[in-house]
């Protein structure tokens, strides 16, 4: 760990901070880029409008760092899938995010620098937004690439038995002592305690992050989180017992995420998360 930012939230561009960073040296790395979706109208949820189950209020993604050219963001992916791959260990593996506006990109972009593909995951959300604008299928997935360093020899870790038999009590289509499958049934809700500092427009839910974590590295590992938006990839690694790194280019999402990681605690008999509400 010398000479690494280790449980750090560092308020810089992952590009410039990942080039500083030793050769093999990360054990995970969960990626959260932009999807570049952030064009055409600003679609919003109306606030007066409750409908059950569908997860609270909504707002189209609308943010500079999310909108760039194809050929920009072609070239952006390759950058830092490039840096993702030199600072993986041979034993390490990433997750990376996305929707049909970018997976394309990505799953190209890891082919071209022989980034091997393990899994392809569907992350499906049963509580899903409605589409509405009534005029296309209602958008109820997402997708996420579980991916190698490369190479001849296969060392990522995986834990398998955890696969097979963790509790995974959300996830309807898990079924208990059998092979985790690539469709996994998560809510897109968060807890209440995930929120209670503030949010970010991408945030994911900690039930899937942890299962990412516990899925790809062992305790004591070093997680990296490259876009790391209000920190829950690096608070999904504390709560697991794993060091985290996370790049984050906003100040006040930096903020905010470190605000998040002070209240996380580990006690011996189990990992809790402090809240002004209390401990939950």
């Amino acid at each position: 760990m010398n000479n690494l930012p280790i449980n750090e939230i560092i308020n810089a561009n992952c590009l410039e901070e990942m080039k500083l960073l030793p050769n093999n040296s990360i054990d995970l790395i969960i990626a959260d880029p932009p999807y570049n979706l952030s064009k055409g109208g600003k679609w919003k949820w109306d606030n007066s409008v409750v409908l059950e189950g569908m997860g609270g209020n909504w707002n189209k993604v609308m943010e500079d760092w999310d909108d760039m050219s194809l050929s920009d963001y072609l070239q952006f992916t390759r950058q830092w899938l490039s840096e993702a791959q030199r600072i993986l260990k041979p034993t390490g593996s990433m997750w990376v995010f996305g929707t049909y506006h970018n997976i394309g990109i990505i799953n190209v972009s890891c082919q071209l620098i022989d980034v091997e593909i393990i899994n392809e995951v569907v992350w499906y959300k049963r509580n899903a937004f409605p589409n509405l604008s009534g005029r296309r299928l209602t958008a109820s997935h997402e997708t996420i690439l579980w991916c190698n360093k490369g190479g001849k020899k296969r060392e990522y870790y995986f834990d398998y038995d955890y696969s097979k038999s963790g509790i995974f009590e959300s996830d309807l289509l898990k079924v208990d002592g059998k092979q985790m499958r690539t469709v996994w049934d998560i809510p897109n809700n968060k807890e209440k305690s995930e929120l209670v500092y503030g949010k970010h427009p991408t945030q994911k839910p900690l039930k899937i992050l942890k299962r990412m974590v516990q899925l790809a590295s062992r305790e004591g590992d070093i997680v990296l989180t490259p876009f790391a938006g209000s920190g829950s990839e690096c608070v999904a690694a504390k709560m697991t017992g794993r060091n985290y790194i996370g790049f984050e280019v906003n100040s006040e999402y930096c903020k905010l995420a470190e605000t998040r990681l002070n209240a996380v605690s580990k006690e011996p008999s189990q990992l809790t998360l402090n809240t002004k509400m209390g401990v939950v």
